[in-house]
């Protein structure tokens, strides 16, 4: 077989994807077509073809989108797949939508219901394009159940054609269970992501400001990631008036797990929270929202603690519940975590279900 896998951004696709791609080198060929911000020698030396692709992953310029449309036309003419996968929103639609005039396989993968779900009038018009494109498609695999279920409820999929996973998993090979640190140097929350409103940073920052003032140095805040420019002002303060200390992007997050107590991810929504699964994993507890693709990864009280979204004062609440439990239950959480991720988070388990399903549905 031949597998055409279009998404909007190379170096994603290597951190969560790229085992799954191995897999399916066994039944064929794999050309990727993306933009390359990332990675890209390293498909190469798996042997994938990359196929540069840009994509505007934010703008809703209807020019450039119908542009991008007729790119994956181009493309599907050329290649000739006998399956294309694609993931994230345009891909999902621009690509699905060519795939389905076109006659050919294809799959989809929908990592989240993201911001254009969240208002209208856009989320009706995400809405009609989704159901435009999807029509045709052989399977759509979600994240989380709720996701799948709203896309029944808007009439975009029917539940014959759902394949709901545990999010990509979590490769527990990579991602081993760390030593959990002493506490010499206080406890260390990690929150690790884009310095964004929708990822309930706005609510981390007001719960730090109150958790430093009561506790000075026994309470540490780590930030890891990159900020959009309405952050950077902020940042820039919280970190002179010693609030959270700044470690900017680091592609590598395996240390930063390693030295946390506990990560945090106040988000307001998620398919499947990558960094909550590789956090557990690593043997670290969680603080993160009650939503769905975040509440997956956590037992309340037993491998973390989930706070209200959006909820400054619930977030509070949980990061103080965690400092005044003693060190041995802090430590037992992050175990339970990691037993929590063997258990249903295994990356080979998801893999092969995924290969599966694509498959199955030819």
């Amino acid at each position: 077989m031949k597998f055409l896998i279009i998404t909007n951004h190379s170096y994603m696709l290597w951190q969560f994807r790229r085992e799954l791609i191995a897999e399916l080198q066994t039944e064929g060929e794999v050309v990727l077509s993306m933009p390359f911000v990332g990675h890209e020698e390293d498909f190469a030396a798996m042997d994938c073809r990359c196929i540069e692709t840009k994509v505007d992953r934010r703008g809703i310029n209807p020019v450039t989108d119908l542009r991008l449309y007729r790119t994956y036309r181009k493309l599907l003419k050329t290649e000739k797949p006998d399956m294309v996968i694609t993931y994230s929103i345009k891909p999902n639609i621009y690509a699905g939508f060519a795939c389905r005039q076109m006659g050919i396989p294809y799959c989809v993968n929908v990592q989240g219901l993201g911001t254009a779900f969240q208002k209208e009038p856009i989320a009706s018009v995400v809405t009609l394009m989704y159901r435009t494109a999807l029509k045709k498609a052989k399977t759509v695999f979600f994240e989380n159940k709720i996701n799948a279920t709203e896309f029944v409820k808007r009439n975009i999929v029917s539940e014959n054609r759902e394949t709901v996973l545990n999010g990509a998993g979590v490769n527990l090979e990579v991602y081993q269970q760390q030593p959990y640190p002493d506490e010499k140097d206080g406890i260390h929350f990690l929150f690790l992501g884009r310095i964004m409103k929708e990822k309930g940073i706005g609510e981390l920052f007001a719960a730090a400001k109150k958790l430093k003032k009561k506790y000075g140095n026994k309470v540490v805040f780590d930030l890891v990631g990159f900020f959009e420019d309405e952050y950077k002002e902020t940042v820039k303060q919280l970190v002179e008036d010693g609030i959270v200390t700044f470690h900017g992007f680091q592609p590598d997050p395996k240390p930063y797990y390693a030295m946390s107590h506990c990560v945090v991810l106040p988000s307001y929504h998620e398919g499947m929270s990558n960094v909550l699964l590789e956090a557990a994993a690593t043997g670290r507890a969680l603080i993160t929202s009650d939503i769905p693709g975040c509440r997956e990864a956590v037992e309340d009280g037993i491998n973390g603690f989930l706070c209200e979204k959006m909820d400054a004062q619930s977030l509070e609440k949980c990061l103080e519940k965690f400092i005044l439990i003693n060190f041995d239950m802090r430590k037992e959480m992050g175990i339970a975590g990691r037993k929590k991720m063997e258990k249903e988070f295994d990356k080979d388990e998801i893999v092969n279900r995924t290969v599966v399903a694509i498959l199955c549905s030819r």
